[in-house]
Formats: structure tokens, C-alpha cells, sequence
């Protein structure tokens, strides 16, 4: 709303939510003369975090971090940068959970729809991969601007949550008037949804041009 990016608002807006993983997107991360958001959201959320980058800004690593309050043991990362359009990536993350591993995954699609098709078929093959064992989980900014195709691709291999049985209004962007569901979650294994949320606090709506997601879960390990 301000124009600025500020990680303290935003470890504020997340630490309401009291969530166990966080999946967030064009987050900047360290570079060689300091730290960056990532660490500074991870430090006042007492989480730990992984940072997949994409590119450089401003001397910064920048891309998709994913935030646990548990123990994180492997993690990979995807490239799905298309022809000359703005680098994207997605990655994977094993989330140690006590009783079993979770697999994370976080993705950040571009917003031309060639590009989108070319990058939700190799966002899903790579999730459906049958070497990665466990239940998976699939959060991002899919950036379905117009008809939904990576949406189609991706409900093919792997099962979408539907938030019209929890939400009245589900358009994510842009903060101050919603007109587009760009945020979704995917999974694959046993998965019960218990309840979905999206805060429209003005702490919220200050931090990030997008709403953010909640999703209580609950996942047969």
C-alpha cells in the first residue's frame, strides 16, 4: 500500500497466522555483503528456511522460500524459466514432521500463457515424480491471468483444493480489490482440508500485493 517492502511487516502478518511451513515467492535473500528478508522473516518467526533463488537483484539472491517450524532435511529446486521471459523456479522441500516426511513444494509461474502451459507441465511431472516418497504438498502464485490452463495441466497428475466450500470471496490479488484467483494449493496422498482462510487485515493488505493463503490440514503420514 506504502510502496515498501518491509520483512518485519511481514513476519508480523505471518506470525498472526501461526502456521507450521510457509511458502512465500519474490522474497530477496542473501548476498555476499549481508543478509536479507528471508533472513530476517525467519528469525522473527523463530522458523527455519531454505531459500531457492532464481536470479540476482540488487546483488541479492531472489526467488521462492519455504519456512518450517519443523526439522527440514533435503531439498531441490526446478528450473522453469521459459525462452526470454523473467527467470522462475520452483522447489522441494522434505519437512521432517515427527511421524513422517512431508514433501513441501513452492512455485512461482510467469504470466504469459505459453509460458505458464510449458512451466505447469514440468512443475507437475517433476511433483509426480514416483522416487520422491511421502504426501506432497503444492502451495504458489500460479498467475492464471486468463483461462485456466496451467490449472487443467496440473489437476491432471495432482488433486487441487477447492475453496469455494470455505470461502465466500477466494481472489488473492491485487490486495486492495481482489479481481484474481491466482494463489492455489495442490496435493497428492491423504490430505483432509479443515478449514481455509484468507486474512484481510490492513496489516495484511500493507505487507504484500497479495492476500495471504491459510490452510489447516490435516495429512495421513
Amino acid at each position: 500500500m506504502d510502496r515498501r517492502t518491509r520483512p518485519e511487516r511481514i513476519a508480523d502478518v505471518l506470525a498472526a497466522l501461526e502456521a507450521d511451513v510457509i511458502a512465500l515467492q519474490e522474497v530477496i535473500g542473501p548476498s555476499g555483503t549481508g543478509p536479507g528478508h528471508a533472513e530476517i522473516i525467519g528469525a522473527a518467526l523463530g522458523m527455519g528456511w531454505i531459500m531457492a533463488p532464481v536470479r540476482e537483484l540488487r546483488n541479492h539472491q531472489f526467488g521462492n522460500v519455504i519456512l518450517s517450524r519443523f526439522p527440514m532435511w533435503d531439498h531441490s529446486q526446478h528450473d522453469l524459466s521459459w525462452k526470454t521471459c523473467e527467470a522462475r523456479g520452483a522447489q522441494r522441500v522434505a519437512v521432517d514432521v515427527g511421524q513422517g516426511t512431508l514433501q513441501v513444494y513452492n512455485a512461482h509461474l510467469g504470466t504469459a500463457l505459453l509460458e505458464r502451459r510449458y512451466q505447469a507441465m514440468r512443475l507437475a511431472a517433476w511433483v509426480d515424480d514416483r522416487k520422491v516418497q511421502g504426501p506432497k504438498l503444492l502451495f504458489g502464485d500460479f498467475n492464471e491471468w486468463s483461462r485456466p490452463l496451467a490449472t487443467d495441466i496440473l489437476a491432471s497428475r495432482l488433486q487441487s483444493i477447492d475453496l469455494f466450500p470455505y470461502l465466500k470471496r477466494r481472489r488473492t490479488y491485487p490486495w486492495f480489490f481482489p479481481l484474481l484467483h491466482l494463489d492455489h494449493i495442490y496435493y497428492q496422498g491423504e490430505v483432509e482440508v479443515r478449514q481455509i482462510s484468507l486474512p484481510r487485515t490492513r496489516l495484511a493488505k500493507m505487507a504484500s500485493d497479495h492476500l495471504p493463503l491459510v490452510a489447516d490440514l490435516r495429512v495421513k503420514l
